[in-house]
């Protein structure tokens, strides 16, 4: 056990996590937030090839990104201490909120056998070797809604990046097919230092994302009852989404607002216990940023029991 893991040393969910816990009506059962890491989340950061950040731009917004890299480049020289040998490119819109005490979320997924944990914390130091971030929360997630895939690694050659306002037909296209996406979220000033960055996962069966005009019409199934997103967005409804096409390796990101409904009255695909409505207002396409190929494994369990729309 490490000397620190100590009754005394797990932390609290802040007031916005507790209103979203108290107004499902559920909570997380043996919950451990930790502000260090345990070995076993060290290790497991330090074999991944891809890491995914939540970072905050210049004006706030979350964005949602990715890290990639050889094994191994993300060390943890100590419980409280994750140094990243790789930088955002200087197109990706979250390289705008890199700085010394900015806040991130990071979380660490091996989508070959669902093993997923989350590392929140600031920027200690940044340069052109890469990033030094001092966690502040480390934290285990559940295996759900996580589809296995195999990556080999590939030398892609990105295209320009493309800006553009609400969805376009192919950002639709891309979210529609999609059984898979990130989410960048934050908490509001007033909570204090018991927030800052996150960044989840989410899973479905393909279409468990609905796509309507500049609107998506997301399904909340059944999770760790931690509610660390929706607690974040009920107090700062803006949002970072994150969508991979695994197949050309192109990344999807957006920004948007979120309205959550707490008793969606059976609308959703099966399993929704509640929805979440993200009005996209920013968005850019990455192509081929993602120097990975991907062969598809299985859907989770419980994902199978969920539907789409």
């Amino acid at each position: 056990m490490n000397p620190q893991d100590d009754a005394t040393d797990f932390l609290p969910f802040h007031r916005d996590e507790l209103a979203a816990q108290a107004i499902a009506r559920q909570g997380p059962k043996g919950a451990r937030l930790r502000p260090f890491m345990p070995d076993q989340h060290r290790e497991f950061f330090a074999g991944l090839s891809y890491l995914f950040a939540a970072i905050a731009d210049e004006q706030g917004w979350p964005v949602a990104s990715v890290l990639a890299g050889a094994p191994g480049f993300v060390q943890s020289p100590d419980p409280v201490t994750l140094r990243i040998a790789a930088l955002p490119g200087t197109d990706d819109p979250a390289a705008a909120g890199l700085a010394i005490g900015r806040e991130v979320g990071l979380l660490g997924l091996d989508l070959t056998n669902r093993r997923r944990n989350r590392a929140n914390g600031r920027l200690e130091t940044v340069d052109a070797g890469g990033l030094t971030v001092r966690v502040a929360q480390s934290f285990g997630n559940c295996a759900q809604y996580i589809q296995t895939r195999q990556p080999t690694a590939m030398a892609r050659t990105p295209a320009p990046i493309e800006a553009f306002e609400g969805l376009d037909e192919a950002a639709r296209a891309l979210v529609a097919a999609a059984d898979t996406f990130f989410v960048a979220s934050r908490s509001r000033p007033e909570v204090g230092r018991d927030g800052g960055l996150d960044m989840s996962h989410r899973g479905g069966r393909p279409g468990f994302v609905g796509v309507e005009g500049d609107t998506l019409s997301i399904p909340d199934f059944r999770g760790n009852r931690f509610f660390n997103t929706l607690g974040n967005l009920l107090g700062e409804p803006r949002a970072g989404l994150l969508f991979i096409d695994f197949a050309s390796g192109d990344l999807l990101q957006l920004q948007g607002r979120v309205a959550i409904d707490w008793t969606p009255g059976g609308a959703g695909p099966a399993g929704t216990e509640r929805l979440w409505r993200v009005e996209v207002e920013h968005g850019w396409r990455r192509r081929a940023a993602f120097p990975f190929s991907w062969t598809f494994g299985d859907y989770a369990p419980t994902t199978l029991r969920t539907g789409a729309w």
